[in-house]
């Protein structure tokens, strides 16, 4: 064998070692481009695994409602997820949090969600976050005027083999509808 076959045979055998390295670099990447909480508190004796896979699955999910990226939510939430408290007109399953987070962007394009705090104990994630932005779209027909939207939401998740099963969540709704001048204050 010649020097050259040598070096080719090298590098080819050298490709799926690169390939993987260069796959977890990007998964690190696109996981650092996700919302973090501003303070994380873990139950200690959880799994390694399971613990790194629950802060995950909500990690992305709270970045999918700044991105409204439907991609991340499907990547978040299990097939079968439930919303355990499902507002009325909003359709169970992965389409409720689909349709909710499209009419959100509608009113709300800059909408960011932040995560104050993340709470990691069983099987469950709980997340309370702050949403901000401007009101510069449209929402039950009334017109938005650059309004600053501000209010918070706290989310219990019941995370199942990596994804969100279940969700209960609880949005200051109130605040919400006031700062759009939807209801008074």
């Amino acid at each position: 064998m010649t020097t050259k076959t040598l070096s080719i045979t090298t590098a080819l055998s050298a490709l799926p070692i690169v390939a993987a390295l260069l796959i977890a670099s990007h998964a690190k990447a696109a996981s650092d481009d996700l919302a973090k909480p501003g303070v994380l508190i873990v139950d200690k004796t959880l799994p390694k695994k399971q613990l790194e896979q629950q802060i995950h699955a909500a990690r992305l999910y709270d970045t999918f409602w700044t991105t409204g990226d439907e991609a991340m939510a499907r990547e978040a939430l299990a097939a079968d997820f439930m919303d355990r408290t499902l507002p009325a007109g909003r359709p169970q399953g992965v389409a409720g949090p689909l349709a909710a987070s499209k009419g959100f962007h509608g009113a709300v394009p800059d909408v960011h969600a932040e995560i104050t705090q993340m709470i990691v104990t069983g099987d469950r994630v709980v997340t309370h976050l702050r949403f901000t932005g401007h009101f510069t779209g449209s929402f039950n027909g009334v017109q938005g005027t650059g309004q600053p939207v501000d209010f918070i939401a706290t989310d219990i998740y019941r995370i199942h083999d990596g994804k969100i099963a279940e969700n209960w969540h609880l949005e200051d709704n109130l605040t919400f509808l006031q700062q759009l001048g939807v209801v008074a204050k």
